[in-house]
């Protein structure tokens, strides 16, 4: 029986082109990737509703690399879509003889991204990737040349699609006439493609040689300023992020908090020095009830530890606080 290795970042033109697939009577093994960016929760929900077994990469540290310099650059973000879609591509080459496989599915789309999709980048992916003759791109494959396996009969060119631009309304027909209701905006799972998250990793990147991955997952949560090369406060915006960022912090970070007042949990990571402090603790007055005060005590201290430190301070000013925000 002739297999295929559909990759599924968790968006729902690659279901629909693993699912054109299934319905030749191919068989379908879901290939996703996970990175310190993304993860396999919307490919898991993505490959139930079309009973396809997910088969799920880490290749976070690979990723990573590649991320700091990209042969082909960045898109609106800090995403490298050309070099990442090439990488997994050549992951997933390598896993056809170990799952006895004979071609590569991907949802890619003729001219639907300005960067990615065009036809000199899909030719680029494809070259690069290390198995031109092994990729099939069923949602777009009228538009481009036979494949070794349209031309070999594993797959009736018929019955694949002509799809080219950024509309989606024949995707959104597929899904409904496929019953598939559970899918994530295009894009969506990648934090890459977040403005806001690409300007604070710019930054980490800026001013550390060697980052950690906890780094990186800090970089989701609260309000960030850089204060020194050495030091960075994290403030965090509700109860709940407060708790979600636990797991990611050191015994070594400091964290502060208002002595007689609600607020923020601030956090300051990093070799900070005294004048770091003094402001990690302003910041903290700044996201507190106590915000208007004219004198406010903060108690601080490593995680995990005592808060057996204090500090008397004014809170920071909405320019103080403009003049370091990422």
């Amino acid at each position: 029986m002739t297999k295929a290795l559909a990759m599924v970042s968790g968006g729902l033109d690659s279901i629909l082109a693993a699912k054109l697939v299934k319905d030749q009577g191919i068989d379908v093994i879901a290939i996703c990737f996970k990175s310190y960016f993304f993860d396999e929760s919307n490919a898991l929900r993505m490959t139930r509703q079309i009973d396809i077994p997910l088969h799920v990469v880490d290749f976070s540290e690979k990723h990573f690399e590649m991320l700091k310099n990209p042969k082909h650059g960045y898109g609106k973000n800090m995403n490298p879509c050309i070099d990442c879609h090439a990488m997994m591509l050549n992951y997933t080459g390598k896993l056809l003889d170990e799952l006895n496989a004979d071609f590569i599915v991907t949802g890619e789309v003729l001219n639907q991204r300005p960067m990615s999709q065009t036809k000199t980048s899909l030719d680029i992916v494809k070259n690069e990737s290390g198995y031109s003759d092994k990729i099939l791109r069923p949602l777009c494959a009228k538009n481009l040349p036979q494949t070794e396996m349209e031309l070999n009969g594993l797959i009736d060119r018929e019955k694949l699609l002509d799809i080219s631009g950024r509309s989606r309304k024949v995707q959104m027909e597929l899904a409904k006439k496929w019953d598939i209701k559970d899918y994530p905006s295009p894009a969506g799972g990648c934090k890459l493609t977040e403005p806001n998250y690409s300007i604070r990793l710019k930054d980490l990147l800026n001013h550390s040689q060697n980052v950690e991955a906890r780094e990186l997952e800090l970089l989701k949560y609260g309000r960030h300023f850089r204060v020194s090369q050495g030091a960075k406060i994290i403030s965090t915006r509700t109860f709940d992020e407060s708790q979600q960022i636990r797991p990611f912090l050191s015994e070594k970070d400091l964290i502060f908090f208002a002595e007689d007042f609600n607020g923020s949990m601030v956090i300051l990571i990093g070799n900070p020095d005294e004048d770091d402090i003094a402001f990690a603790a302003m910041v903290t007055g700044r996201y507190s009830k106590g915000k208007d005060e004219k004198l406010l005590k903060i108690k601080y201290g490593n995680f995990l530890g005592e808060l057996n430190m204090r500090l008397a301070i004014k809170p920071a000013s909405e320019e103080e606080i403009s003049k370091y925000i990422i």
